[in-house]
């Protein structure tokens, strides 16, 4: 039997206060089939799932959901059912899920779903529980049908983080892409095997620079040796008319 989600306070976040300033550029874009989309907007819209889902360095050829997007194309599923599959997805578990312990995991997905932080502690702790008992599935059921997820998406909409204006500041909430994916336990076990992550490390295998002026000659052996064949060139053209003979 599963248990039920625990309570946890509600604080007053960014993202339920209500503004009341002129939308601009520093508002998030919404993407949603909830309109008629050309071809390239539904490509751009694709484009920003994956990018929310999985990050920005995690968007790559070889993590595209091929048949979602087939099929989300087509009309066959929403919007909220291409996160869903992108989320129980072979690439977001083995790079996300796998590599976190579960407490980690709970706030990434809260970001990337729900749109906003977690409130405190309590609440990675009751997800936390949702997760352990009913699995990664059961999990991303929960978040995807929460009266939050579909209040402020619903079906047709791409999450984004909600509200990072604040009022009367120069510089708004900073996006959650800049979270690192590791939490601090798998980067330890990293940095056991060897791994060097500090920021005056060495790069391994930098390749070896000749002298500056052993490039200076082959720069100008590679000048003569471009002229040498443009002029051969040239007098082969000249050869087919009878100009020249060779």
């Amino acid at each position: 039997m599963s248990l039920p989600l625990l309570s946890y306070p509600v604080s007053s976040q960014n993202q339920r206060v209500k503004g009341f300033e002129v939308p601009g550029d520093e508002q998030p874009y919404q993407y949603s089939t909830s309109l008629l989309l050309s071809g390239q907007e539904l490509d751009s819209l694709i484009l920003a799932a994956y990018r929310r889902i999985f990050n920005e360095q995690q968007v790559l050829v070889s993590t595209r959901e091929r048949f979602l997007e087939s099929q989300l194309v087509a009309n066959q599923i929403t919007v909220r059912d291409f996160v869903k599959g992108l989320l129980l997805s072979d690439t977001f578990r083995r790079r996300n899920y796998e590599c976190n312990n579960n407490y980690r995991f709970v706030r990434m997905c809260i970001q990337r779903v729900l749109g906003r932080d977690v409130y405190d502690n309590r609440e990675v702790l009751a997800w936390s529980i949702v997760l352990a008992t009913e699995g990664l599935e059961g999990f991303v059921s929960a978040l995807l049908e929460s009266d939050e997820y579909l209040e402020n998406f619903g079906l047709d909409t791409v999450p984004y983080q909600r509200r990072r204006v604040l009022v009367q500041r120069s510089s708004g909430e900073l996006p959650f892409e800049r979270m690192p994916r590791y939490g601090s336990d798998h980067l330890a076990r990293l940095e056991a095997l060897g791994n060097d992550f500090s920021a005056n490390r060495e790069v391994a295998g930098t390749p070896y620079l000749p002298p500056k002026f052993v490039l200076q000659i082959a720069g100008w052996v590679a000048k003569v040796g471009g002229v040498s064949l443009l002029a051969l060139s040239l007098a082969v053209v000249l050869s087919w008319f009878g100009w020249i003979s060779l």
